[in-house]
């Protein structure tokens, strides 16, 4: 019941932001900005905090609620919510893995009860694409002076010109070995291109990292790796970003369908059958969609063991739930008509940024590939 107790208040709050959320959307999607206000709101709530341990003086969340939070925020606003999902999200693997060297993910954390500082990983670039494909990131790490010098640029960066830290991956000094580095965004030949133009999740302002020869100290290399890193769990985030996205369609498309009242009917269009048939498949694909989600949350968290062997299932519920809410979205569209496609609609943007979800990594490709494999062997 503690626990009941202590959560209900943070999703209460996170409900009232996210209506403010949804009031600001249209204006930072417009002009693609980087929305300062919501994230000035959620470091007031202590919300970046979230997924610290308790240990440290956060909240202390584990991945379901921090997937029923990232639910909340993205029916407000998606990119927010992607956002602050990769903050939370980078916390949360450090804290279950427990693999930073030294006191590095302490004194982090510590900064981000007390501080309200925000993070992200930078691990894409142009050349090599999302790591989930296997390059060597083309960011080169060199020892250097008891340290580390880092030369590269990272791509996809959300959050770039608003972050306090950065986790990143470079390849360390021309062997097939790759350092992940904490790099503080005070130092010295840290820089922001401002890359991000597209028409999906416009507020993450994605721009480029550039490292111009940036000296981190040793104790700032924190883990090394050869392989590919495998999927966590914390990365079910994007298909419950979506997945909030998908529900905020469906109720804008509810609440117009009981609004809507043609000169042609004798009621609102919600009497209609094909309406209520509409509707009916959006609920049926919100439903599916839970099941699958919180069901691979349900085998993350009760399955420790079987961590390493949940690739598949993490996938194949990234794909499903992606795909399903791009068909939610849909639906919502079509019981609004051409309404719809009016830029004062938030369906329109709910349709351009549920579309950015099937291109988050891993892509539709290499998760039925692999399904299929797995028949296979």
């Amino acid at each position: 019941m503690m626990a009941i107790a202590r959560v209900v208040p943070v999703f209460q709050k996170a409900e009232e932001l996210a209506r403010a959320f949804s009031e600001r959307a249209a204006y930072y999607d417009e002009n693609n900005l980087f929305p300062t206000e919501n994230f000035n709101d959620l470091k007031e709530a202590g919300f970046l905090s979230l997924t610290v341990p308790k240990k440290y003086g956060g909240e202390g969340f584990g991945l379901k609620e921090f997937l029923e939070f990232q639910e909340v925020i993205a029916a407000g606003d998606g990119a927010t919510a992607l956002s602050v999902g990769w903050h939370l999200g980078v916390i949360l693997e450090a804290a279950e893995k427990n693999n930073w060297r030294g006191a590095a993910f302490e004194t982090l954390c510590k900064k981000v009860v007390q501080d309200q500082v925000l993070i992200n990983q930078a691990a894409t670039e142009h050349a090599t694409g999302s790591p989930s494909r296997g390059g060597l990131p083309t960011t080169l790490a060199v020892k250097k002076d008891g340290g580390w010098i880092l030369h590269g640029t990272k791509s996809f960066t959300s959050m770039a010109t608003a972050l306090d830290y950065s986790v990143v991956t470079a390849r360390i000094d021309q062997t097939d070995t790759k350092g992940t580095f904490l790099v503080d965004h005070r130092l010295q030949g840290i820089s922001v291109k401002e890359t991000w133009d597209t028409i999906s999740m416009r507020a993450t302002k994605s721009d480029d990292l550039c490292l111009n020869d940036v000296y981190v100290r040793e104790e700032d290399l924190l883990f090394t790796h050869k392989k590919n890193p495998v999927p966590e769990g914390w990365y079910l985030q994007v298909p419950a970003v979506y997945l909030g996205i998908a529900a905020a369609a469906r109720n804008e498309a509810v609440h117009f369908a009981s609004q809507f009242r043609p000169s042609t009917l004798p009621g609102p269009i919600c009497e209609t059958p094909e309406i209520q048939q509409k509707t009916g498949e959006m609920d049926a694909e919100l439903f599916t969609c839970r099941q699958v989600l919180y069901r691979t949350v349900e085998k993350w968290e009760q399955e420790p063991a079987g961590r390493k062997r949940a690739a598949s299932d993490l996938a194949a519920t990234k794909y499903i739930v992606t795909n399903s809410a791009n068909r939610i979205v849909d639906l919502a569209m079509r019981i609004a008509g051409a309404r719809s496609l009016a830029r004062k609609s938030p369906l329109q943007r709910y349709f351009r940024d549920v579309r950015a979800g099937l291109h988050n990594p891993p892509s539709d490709d290499i998760v039925l590939r692999s399904i299929g494999k797995r028949a296979f062997t």
